[in-house]
């Protein structure tokens, strides 16, 4: 049983990622924290909330940071993800609130509460984690490990020639992510893109899960719209759920080691760099994937039927 704190930006991905979390019989999801990103953060946490209502799961949900450390924020990608982060799909407002604590305090006392036995899964920006760091440093301690979904080393950016998505968002809360002494692993675009999901792929949800798969498939239309728009094909890039399945399974990724090097500002801005000169602890990059067997992975527990 793999135990996760899902950090996330809720997102047509990031709901694809949930929805996975929620049924796999193997992985507990501990809890939700929510930052800006694909959304504005207030509406992530009312996303959160709702799918987990859908869902009928009672999972802690703690609405995270608003804006960067440093830089301003940058819109929300609504293009990809559209005005409220679930494409053209409305979900009704939740009924229950969030937990009061902001993320950063959450996130730590929760991992206090089971030392080495949470990782912690970041699929958004990463200002929530940088800020549980400064406020609780022990956090290095107390989490198992630390899994990002995040930056592009041996191929180009998303947002720029150099940049992904979740790293040009906050490149300085990046920096004191990947700085920190503690076992961090990045599933970059370098994996995440070269596993790629069909409609056909998503379709059975609307019988095994007919709650759930309504409002996964009306949501994912907008994305497969999106990829195909952008990039010329009727399938999405499985970038959310690729790192729970790190997570849960490293050895469907081939890796190598290194620290990493944040660009933060110019040009270049969120740009990770492999650096092996680099004098920060080093962080595992995810270079190669096994393409069949994560996609099988994912495909096999959305559809199902645990959910509603």
């Amino acid at each position: 049983m793999t135990a996760i704190i899902l950090d996330t930006d809720p997102g047509i991905d990031d709901t694809m990622a949930i929805f996975y979390a929620m049924a796999d019989p193997n992985l507990e999801l501990v809890g939700l924290t929510t930052v800006f990103g694909n959304v504005f953060t207030s509406d992530g946490t009312r996303n959160a909330l709702a799918l987990c209502e859908l869902a009928g799961q009672d999972i802690p949900v703690a609405e995270g940071t608003h804006v960067p450390l440093v830089q301003p924020q940058h819109p929300p990608a609504d293009f990809v993800h559209g005005k409220h982060g679930l494409g053209n799909a409305r979900l009704p407002g939740p009924n229950r609130k969030p937990d009061p604590r902001p993320a950063h305090q959450f996130i730590a006392e929760t991992l206090g509460e089971r030392p080495g036995e949470i990782t912690i899964v970041a699929v958004g920006p990463l200002t929530n984690i940088a800020l549980a760091l400064q406020h609780h440093p022990e956090i290095t301690k107390t989490a198992k490990n630390v899994v990002v979904m995040g930056g592009a080393i041996r191929t180009p950016g998303n947002v720029s020639p150099y940049a992904e998505a979740n790293i040009w968002n906050d490149p300085h809360a990046a920096e004191i992510v990947f700085s920190a002494d503690w076992d961090v692993s990045m599933v970059g675009l370098d994996v995440t893109e070269r596993i790629q999901c069909t409609p056909e792929d998503f379709a059975p949800m609307l019988t095994s899960s007919p709650n759930c798969g309504a409002l996964m498939n009306e949501a994912a239309a907008f994305y497969f719209q999106f990829h195909l728009d952008t990039k010329g094909i009727n399938a999405c890039f499985l970038h959310d759920p690729s790192a729970i399945i790190y997570a849960q399974q490293p050895e469907l990724f081939e890796t190598v080691t290194a620290p990493i090097t944040m660009r933060l500002d110019g040009d270049e801005a969120g740009r990770t760099v492999e650096d092996a000169s680099g004098d920060t602890p080093p962080v595992t990059i995810c270079i190669e994937p096994k393409t069949d067997a994560i996609r099988a992975r994912f495909i096999k527990h959305l559809n199902s039927g645990v959910l509603p």
